[in-house]
């Protein structure tokens, strides 16, 4: 998944190179009669499909394509870095600075919008769990599901359960969601979940019915949205695990 985004990103990176020029090479036939704020117009259109589509770096790409292109193609002299102009100079400088906002806005709305479908996605995860954790289905079905769903959610490279209370301290997800290493707060969003291994408690009735055992991707950044979610599933495995449990 990961492979197929950054060659999606790559992708549109390109588009936001090829595009304005190819718009601009339709546009040169007909720039003797074609106004340059019309054609700077057309091409802030280009920019504003590729930053929507794609992500901001394809959007600054294409801003920077456009107002280049622009600058060669479109304004006197012709096919040359000049501008004599100054209607000219000003409209190369507003397609330019329009291209920056337009970038932003739309790598702003684009990331609300992936944060509401996340706690979208979140609400059904620990609903999923609850579901289980109430439904009767076998403690070791829940454990099993909830390894799989930690996995994904904190990006680890391995995740098991073990019963019982921990056998020796351990590095651990607190119930807030933070990381401590010797009281200090480790900075999970920056540099990654710490440690070849870190524990999340599974508490039931205020006892300590078990752990799982997390395998961070290291320097991998997990935000405290996503810890908090995973020791939520954790509560929920704590309703359905009894101190017998074995590890899974």
């Amino acid at each position: 998944m990961n492979s197929f985004r950054r060659h999606q990103d790559l992708a549109f990176v390109i588009a936001g190179l090829v595009l304005p020029l190819a718009m601009v090479a339709i546009m040169v036939p007909f720039r003797s009669d074609f106004a340059g704020p019309a054609a700077a117009l057309v091409l802030v259109a280009v920019i504003v499909a590729v930053a929507v589509m794609g992500n901001r770096a394809a959007g600054f790409v294409a801003t920077l394509s456009a107002t280049v292109w622009f600058d060669f193609f479109l304004t006197r002299p012709y096919e040359r870095f000049a501008i004599t102009q100054r209607p000219d100079i000003e409209t190369a400088v507003s397609l330019f600075v329009v291209g920056l906002v337009v970038t932003e806005l739309a790598a702003r709305n684009r990331h609300h919008r992936e944060v509401a479908t996340e706690e979208s996605d979140y609400v059904g995860l620990i609903y999923r769990i609850s579901e289980l954790a109430v439904s009767g289905t076998p403690a070791g079905a829940v454990v099993e599901e909830a390894v799989r769903e930690l996995s994904d959610l904190l990006h680890l490279r391995g995740c098991r359960y073990e019963s019982g209370p921990p056998r020796r301290p351990a590095i651990q997800i607190e119930k807030d969601g933070h990381v401590l290493i010797a009281g200090a707060v480790w900075a999970v969003d920056v540099m990654g979940l710490p440690g070849p291994e870190l524990e999340l408690l599974v508490r039931s009735g205020g006892q300590t019915r078990g752990r799982f055992v997390l395998k961070p991707t290291p320097g991998y950044p997990v935000t405290l949205q996503r810890r908090v979610v995973a020791v939520a599933i954790a509560d929920q495995v704590g309703a359905a695990v009894r101190p017998q449990l074995r590890s899974a």
